[in-house]
């Protein structure tokens, strides 16, 4: 009889050791706080490098994509005033613009440009255009010029420089305005 009582002994040992290693290596297996402490202060200290280098580079693209859309506003300037020459250069982004689709091009919605772009809010900037000197034909207003602005929708943050053009070149206004004196190279 004492045979089966030192079996039942010796297997609650083994249980017993086999218990305290599955612990252990549980133990083992885990991040203690100062470990996660210091992971967590290298990815801080990455964000701290790395974001605002990602808000210049958001930056930079935003005011790429202005100047792309005043090459693509003048053009369409120069399309708009063949298409309608009684009308002369369109006066606003909605004369240019127009839902394709929704009727034949007119002179009030041409649909030369985009949607996004003919609502005068695209990539973090706006965009509007002003009418210049006009002559008047037959009770018809015919505009001979035009301005076209690009200005950040926040300084700093979605742009920093203001664009303008009255048609071939365009020039910028470090300060973000529309005071535009340097020309964009």
């Amino acid at each position: 009889m004492r045979i089966p009582a030192l079996q039942t002994a010796r297997s609650e040992r083994r249980a017993c050791l086999s218990e305290i290693r599955l612990k252990s290596s549980i133990a083992e297996a885990g991040f203690t706080l100062v470990e996660l402490l210091i992971v967590m202060s290298v990815i801080l200290i990455l964000m701290t490098l790395a974001i605002p280098e990602m808000q210049k580079v958001i930056k930079r693209s935003n005011e790429t994509s202005a100047i792309q859309s005043l090459r693509d506003l003048n053009s369409q300037e120069g399309t708009y005033n063949s298409t309608y020459p009684t009308h002369g250069f369109a006066c606003t982004l909605a004369e240019l613009g127009g839902k394709a689709g929704s009727g034949p091009p007119s002179p009030e919605a041409a649909q030369l440009i985009p949607e996004d772009l003919a609502s005068g809010v695209k990539a973090g900037y706006t965009f509007t255009v002003t009418c210049g000197s006009k002559t008047t034909v037959n009770n018809v207003d015919q505009y001979n010029s035009y301005t076209i602005t690009a200005v950040p929708n926040a300084v700093g943050k979605t742009g920093d420089r203001g664009f303008c053009t009255e048609g071939n070149e365009i020039r910028f206004d470090p300060k973000g305005s529309t005071n535009c004196t340097d020309l964009l190279q």
